[in-house]
């Protein structure tokens, strides 16, 4: 049995959190540019359990942006899903199944613009919300009538014009939520959209509209939802809960989607409501930093040895003891006091104790091999400004920064290129490098080799938007660990790291 609306009624209701009928029928208000895992495990979670709840009373149409794949998968099962929670919380086993009804229909962009463009000019639309990756906020320069634009702030714009122009009322505010995982996404997504409305020229009434009624707000969403399991874990999940489903996604129990907003804000996404781990405040930043720089940033450093390491989980990184060594003293002892932001120190370390927590979730299988795409970008946006930040207040070398950052340099000097795409060849495995600045790396390593590889790349501020070279002994540092990485291999070189600050 398919999970889908008509087999609703042959799941077991005690065993499930369910949508009832009357939630299948709310009305569309949310237009979502995304159909990933962290939008179906988070955002879509909460709009799913206000509904429930008799609170925000309202659907997501979802659009497809990428011609890749199809809808196929949700339109089968009438966009039902199920996320299976699994974790610990307050030293309890947290383990609930809940299908998720929240989500009304999923819309190809290229096969279906006039539908989103006709839902657009509807009553009940006031909420955007998206997750287009780290890349889907650039600014392409195109218009904004006629087919679907190929870029997500044009789709934006594209979407805003249609209803200003076919609207019977345009009064209601229209709230846009962006949850990629850069910093101020909402107010770089605004920047883009203002750009695009100069250059497509738009007339005098909706840029006066625009300013009045649509809000861009910052967020932070912060959930581990790895996905689909592995086909051992989906079969076991299948038999245990009577039923398939293609969608299926695992997700831990912590979750926060912290929302820059006022109480206008608040009003239209009443969903707030129903759990706490969703917020609108006016200053979201400390929660930006404790997950940007304790979990990203931990996750960050920490990848490129595990991948060299040949560990493939989270999880299994911490039952290795050295790594798991790594990852408490890289977050409590080198980030925690370098957040460039003032944080107390004790919110931190608890926040940090909540990290590992999360990491050791028995039950959640987050590869990281996926951690580690867009790479380089992440070390830059995570990790440049704590560590400039160490140097200004200690003013030496922080060296389980450097060991990551030579486990870095060693996973992106890859080994082969094939046809634009390039892989790094370790423990006998090929792994491919998902990087914008993969192509960059490979020249470096292909032209220079040992120190002058590192000197190369680290050297090169415009690339780092820094200078590491003036930070003393960085370099240094970075070069002898990535030397007894390639000498000795990162678990030998790792257990000496470990051996080296416990002596001294």
């Amino acid at each position: 049995m398919i999970l889908s609306g008509d087999n609703l009624k042959n799941i077991d209701s005690t065993l499930f959190d369910l949508p009832g009928a009357a939630l299948m029928e709310l009305p569309e208000k949310v237009l979502q540019f995304g159909t990933g895992v962290l939008l179906r495990g988070l955002p879509d979670y909460f709009i799913d359990k206000a509904n429930k709840q008799g609170i925000f009373n309202g659907r997501v149409v979802v659009v497809k942006s990428t011609s890749k794949g199809g809808t196929a998968e949700f339109d089968e099962q009438d966009s039902l899903y199920t996320l299976c929670v699994r974790g610990i919380t307050a030293g309890k086993e947290v383990k609930e199944n809940i299908i998720l009804g929240a989500i009304s229909r999923v819309l190809a962009a290229d096969a279906h613009w006039d539908a989103i463009l006709q839902f657009a000019a509807g009553p009940d639309f006031q909420i955007i919300l998206s997750n287009t990756t780290e890349v889907g906020i650039q600014l392409l320069e195109e218009p904004v009538t006629g087919a679907a634009p190929k870029s997500f702030p044009a789709k934006v714009l594209a979407v805003l014009y249609h209803r200003f122009k076919q609207a019977e009322d345009i009064r209601k505010p229209i709230v846009i939520v962006a949850t990629e995982l850069i910093p101020e996404n909402g107010t770089k997504l605004k920047n883009i959209v203002e750009q695009l409305i100069a250059f497509n020229a738009l007339e005098a009434d909706f840029i006066s509209w625009f300013k009045e009624t649509v809000i861009f707000c910052n967020s932070l969403v912060d959930r581990i939802v790895p996905g689909k399991p592995d086909a051992a874990m989906a079969a076991a999940l299948e038999a245990e809960l009577g039923y398939s489903d293609q969608l299926l996604s695992m997700a831990e129990p912590y979750r926060l989607w912290a929302i820059e907003g006022d109480q206008r804000v608040a009003d239209v996404l009443s969903f707030i409501q129903a759990d706490p781990g969703a917020i609108v405040k006016e200053d979201i930043e400390i929660y930006r930093e404790l997950k940007v720089r304790l979990l990203n940033g931990t996750h960050t450093l920490s990848c490129g040895i595990a991948m060299l390491a040949g560990i493939d989980t989270v999880r299994n990184a911490m039952v290795n003891a050295d790594l798991e060594q790594y990852i408490a003293s890289v977050m409590t002892a080198e980030i925690v006091p370098a957040i460039p932001y003032a944080v107390e120190e004790a919110e931190a370390v608890a926040f940090s104790r909540s990290v590992l927590d999360r990491f050791s979730n028995p039950y959640i299988e987050h590869l990281w091999i996926n951690i580690t795409m867009q790479y380089s970008m992440k070390l830059k946006i995570r990790i440049i400004p704590v560590l400039l930040n160490y140097f200004r207040k200690f003013n030496t070398v922080p060296e389980h920064m450097a060991f990551g950052f030579a486990a870095f340099l060693l996973f992106m000097k890859t080994d082969e290129e094939k046809g634009g795409t390039f892989f790094k060849n370790s423990n006998g495995l090929s792994y491919q490098v998902t990087d914008d600045s993969a192509s960059w790396f490979y020249e470096h390593g292909q032209q220079n080799s040992g120190s002058a590889y590192l000197t190369a790349v680290l050297q090169d501020a415009d690339f780092w938007t820094a200078d590491l070279a003036k930070l003393p002994g960085f370099i240094a540092a970075v070069t002898e660990h990535y030397m007894a990485i390639e000498q000795q291999g990162v678990v030998a070189a790792l257990a000496r790291l470990e051996t080296t600050k416990i002596n001294s």
